[in-house]
Protein backbone atom coordinates (compact mmCIF):
# COMPACT_ATOMS: atom_id res chain seq x y z
CA UNK A 1 0.00 0.00 0.00
CA UNK A 2 1.30 3.42 -0.88
CA UNK A 3 1.83 6.17 1.57
CA UNK A 4 -1.11 8.12 0.19
CA UNK A 5 -3.54 5.24 0.61
CA UNK A 6 -2.36 4.73 4.15
CA UNK A 7 -2.95 8.37 4.99
CA UNK A 8 -6.41 8.31 3.42
CA UNK A 9 -7.44 5.26 5.46
CA UNK A 10 -6.21 6.87 8.63
CA UNK A 11 -8.14 10.03 7.87
CA UNK A 12 -11.34 8.05 7.27
CA UNK A 13 -10.99 6.21 10.58
CA UNK A 14 -10.37 9.46 12.39
CA UNK A 15 -13.36 11.10 10.73
CA UNK A 16 -15.64 8.15 11.65
CA UNK A 17 -14.72 8.19 15.34
CA UNK A 18 -16.22 11.63 16.05
CA UNK A 19 -19.40 10.57 14.23
CA UNK A 20 -19.82 7.51 16.46
CA UNK A 21 -19.18 9.60 19.54
CA UNK A 22 -21.80 12.11 18.42
CA UNK A 23 -24.37 9.38 17.92
CA UNK A 24 -23.64 7.97 21.39
CA UNK A 25 -24.04 11.40 22.91
CA UNK A 26 -27.37 11.90 21.14
CA UNK A 27 -28.69 8.54 22.37
CA UNK A 28 -27.74 9.36 25.95
CA UNK A 29 -29.46 12.73 25.68
CA UNK A 30 -32.63 11.11 24.34
CA UNK A 31 -32.60 8.56 27.16
CA UNK A 32 -32.13 11.31 29.74
CA UNK A 33 -35.10 13.18 28.24
CA UNK A 34 -37.24 10.04 28.24
CA UNK A 35 -36.71 9.42 31.96
CA UNK A 36 -38.54 12.58 33.15
CA UNK A 37 -41.39 11.76 30.78
CA UNK A 38 -41.70 8.28 32.33
CA UNK A 39 -41.59 9.78 35.81
CA UNK A 40 -44.34 12.18 34.79
CA UNK A 41 -46.43 9.29 33.48
CA UNK A 42 -46.04 7.40 36.78
CA UNK A 43 -46.92 10.51 38.79
CA UNK A 44 -49.95 11.18 36.58
CA UNK A 45 -51.07 7.57 36.99
CA UNK A 46 -50.72 7.81 40.78
CA UNK A 47 -52.66 11.07 40.86
CA UNK A 48 -55.36 9.49 38.72
CA UNK A 49 -55.69 6.54 41.10
CA UNK A 50 -55.91 8.88 44.10
CA UNK A 51 -58.59 10.95 42.39
CA UNK A 52 -60.62 7.80 41.60
CA UNK A 53 -60.48 6.61 45.21
CA UNK A 54 -61.52 10.01 46.51
CA UNK A 55 -64.43 10.05 44.08
CA UNK A 56 -65.55 6.58 45.20
CA UNK A 57 -65.37 7.66 48.85
CA UNK A 58 -67.38 10.79 48.10
CA UNK A 59 -70.01 8.74 46.26
CA UNK A 60 -70.19 6.30 49.18
CA UNK A 61 -70.69 9.17 51.64
CA UNK A 62 -73.45 10.62 49.45
CA UNK A 63 -75.19 7.26 49.22
CA UNK A 64 -75.00 6.83 53.00
CA UNK A 65 -76.49 10.29 53.54
CA UNK A 66 -79.28 9.55 51.07
CA UNK A 67 -79.98 6.24 52.83
CA UNK A 68 -80.16 7.93 56.24
CA UNK A 69 -82.48 10.61 54.85
CA UNK A 70 -84.70 7.94 53.23
CA UNK A 71 -84.87 5.96 56.49
CA UNK A 72 -85.77 9.12 58.42
CA UNK A 73 -88.50 9.97 55.93
CA UNK A 74 -89.84 6.40 56.03
CA UNK A 75 -89.99 6.57 59.84
CA UNK A 76 -91.85 9.88 59.63
CA UNK A 77 -94.35 8.31 57.22
CA UNK A 78 -94.75 5.32 59.56
CA UNK A 79 -95.29 7.56 62.59
CA UNK A 80 -97.81 9.64 60.68
CA UNK A 81 -99.67 6.54 59.50
CA UNK A 82 -99.79 5.13 63.03
CA UNK A 83 -101.08 8.43 64.42
CA UNK A 84 -103.73 8.62 61.70
CA UNK A 85 -104.74 5.03 62.38
CA UNK A 86 -105.03 5.67 66.13
CA UNK A 87 -106.98 8.89 65.54
CA UNK A 88 -109.36 7.09 63.19
CA UNK A 89 -109.87 4.26 65.70
CA UNK A 90 -110.64 6.80 68.44
CA UNK A 91 -112.96 8.68 66.10
CA UNK A 92 -114.78 5.46 65.21
CA UNK A 93 -115.22 4.56 68.89
CA UNK A 94 -116.42 8.07 69.67
CA UNK A 95 -118.97 7.98 66.84
CA UNK A 96 -120.21 4.55 67.91
CA UNK A 97 -120.49 5.72 71.51
CA UNK A 98 -122.34 8.87 70.45
CA UNK A 99 -124.75 6.85 68.32
CA UNK A 100 -125.38 4.45 71.18
CA UNK A 101 -125.94 7.33 73.60
CA UNK A 102 -128.35 9.00 71.19
CA UNK A 103 -130.18 5.73 70.69
CA UNK A 104 -130.50 5.19 74.42
CA UNK A 105 -131.49 8.80 75.02
CA UNK A 106 -134.15 8.59 72.33
CA UNK A 107 -135.48 5.36 73.80
CA UNK A 108 -135.40 6.80 77.30
CA UNK A 109 -137.30 9.91 76.23
CA UNK A 110 -139.98 7.77 74.60
CA UNK A 111 -140.31 5.38 77.54
CA UNK A 112 -140.59 8.18 80.08
CA UNK A 113 -143.86 9.23 78.43
CA UNK A 114 -145.31 5.77 79.14
CA UNK A 115 -144.31 5.58 82.81
CA UNK A 116 -147.35 7.48 84.03
CA UNK A 117 -149.61 5.19 81.97
CA UNK A 118 -147.91 2.14 83.50
CA UNK A 119 -148.42 3.61 86.98
CA UNK A 120 -152.12 4.15 86.30
CA UNK A 121 -152.46 0.62 84.96
CA UNK A 122 -150.79 -0.85 88.07
CA UNK A 123 -152.92 1.20 90.46
CA UNK A 124 -156.11 0.24 88.64
CA UNK A 125 -155.29 -3.47 88.76
CA UNK A 126 -154.41 -3.34 92.46
CA UNK A 127 -157.59 -1.53 93.44
CA UNK A 128 -160.26 -3.60 91.68
CA UNK A 129 -163.26 -4.12 93.99
CA UNK A 130 -163.97 -7.69 95.04
CA UNK A 131 -167.52 -7.64 93.69
CA UNK A 132 -166.18 -6.59 90.29
CA UNK A 133 -163.81 -9.54 90.34
CA UNK A 134 -166.70 -11.87 91.13
CA UNK A 135 -168.90 -10.48 88.39
CA UNK A 136 -166.29 -9.96 85.67
CA UNK A 137 -163.54 -12.39 86.58
CA UNK A 138 -162.97 -13.61 83.01
CA UNK A 139 -162.80 -10.06 81.68
CA UNK A 140 -160.29 -9.06 84.38
CA UNK A 141 -158.13 -12.05 83.54
CA UNK A 142 -157.93 -10.74 79.98
CA UNK A 143 -156.89 -7.31 81.25
CA UNK A 144 -154.25 -8.88 83.49
CA UNK A 145 -152.92 -10.79 80.47
CA UNK A 146 -152.59 -7.49 78.60
CA UNK A 147 -150.66 -6.09 81.56
CA UNK A 148 -148.30 -9.09 81.57
CA UNK A 149 -147.71 -8.76 77.83
CA UNK A 150 -146.99 -5.08 78.29
CA UNK A 151 -144.45 -5.91 80.99
CA UNK A 152 -142.86 -8.51 78.71
CA UNK A 153 -142.40 -5.87 76.01
CA UNK A 154 -140.66 -3.67 78.55
CA UNK A 155 -138.36 -6.56 79.42
CA UNK A 156 -137.56 -7.03 75.72
CA UNK A 157 -136.60 -3.34 75.58
CA UNK A 158 -134.19 -3.90 78.50
CA UNK A 159 -136.41 -1.95 80.89
CA UNK A 160 -136.14 -3.17 84.50
CA UNK A 161 -138.54 -2.41 87.33
CA UNK A 162 -137.05 -1.02 90.56
CA UNK A 163 -139.08 -2.31 93.52
CA UNK A 164 -136.53 -2.45 96.36
CA UNK A 165 -138.58 -3.49 99.42
CA UNK A 166 -136.25 -5.26 101.86
CA UNK A 167 -133.10 -4.00 100.11
CA UNK A 168 -130.59 -1.44 101.45
CA UNK A 169 -131.34 2.10 100.40
CA UNK A 170 -129.35 3.16 97.32
CA UNK A 171 -129.40 6.89 96.56
CA UNK A 172 -128.51 6.15 92.93
CA UNK A 173 -131.71 4.13 92.45
CA UNK A 174 -134.04 5.22 95.23
CA UNK A 175 -135.54 8.45 96.46
CA UNK A 176 -136.55 8.43 100.14
CA UNK A 177 -139.65 10.45 100.95
CA UNK A 178 -140.10 9.25 104.53
CA UNK A 179 -138.87 6.99 107.33
CA UNK A 180 -140.49 4.22 109.36
CA UNK A 181 -139.63 4.52 113.03
CA UNK A 182 -141.66 1.46 114.06
CA UNK A 183 -140.23 -0.93 111.47
CA UNK A 184 -138.39 -4.05 112.63
CA UNK A 185 -136.09 -3.83 109.60
CA UNK A 186 -132.48 -2.77 109.95
CA UNK A 187 -131.75 0.91 109.71
CA UNK A 188 -131.39 2.03 106.10
CA UNK A 189 -133.55 -0.77 104.71
CA UNK A 190 -136.36 0.06 102.30
CA UNK A 191 -139.65 -0.78 103.98
CA UNK A 192 -142.15 0.38 101.36
CA UNK A 193 -142.20 1.27 97.66
CA UNK A 194 -144.61 4.11 97.04
CA UNK A 195 -143.83 4.36 93.33
CA UNK A 196 -141.81 1.91 91.28
CA UNK A 197 -138.69 3.06 89.54
CA UNK A 198 -137.37 1.97 86.15
CA UNK A 199 -134.00 1.32 84.56
CA UNK A 200 -133.32 1.45 80.83
CA UNK A 201 -130.17 -0.58 80.49
CA UNK A 202 -127.92 1.06 83.08
CA UNK A 203 -129.70 4.43 82.77
CA UNK A 204 -132.15 5.41 85.50
CA UNK A 205 -135.42 6.41 83.87
CA UNK A 206 -136.96 7.18 87.22
CA UNK A 207 -135.85 6.40 90.80
CA UNK A 208 -138.19 4.47 93.04
CA UNK A 209 -140.01 6.50 95.70
CA UNK A 210 -139.55 4.64 98.99
CA UNK A 211 -139.77 4.75 102.77
CA UNK A 212 -136.74 3.69 104.77
CA UNK A 213 -136.35 2.20 108.25
CA UNK A 214 -134.74 4.65 110.64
Amino acid sequence: MSQEETNETTNQEQSSEPSEQTEQTNREAQQSQALPEQDGDVEASTNGNNTGEEQEIAEGVNLMQELIAAQKQAQEYMDGWQRARAEFANYKKRVERDLQDRHQQGGADMLEHFLSIIDDFDRAMHNIPDDLREQHGAWLEGVEMIQRNFQKKLDDLNVTVIDPVGEPFDPNLHEAIGTDDDSDADSGTVTQTLQKGYLYGDRVLRPALVRVAS
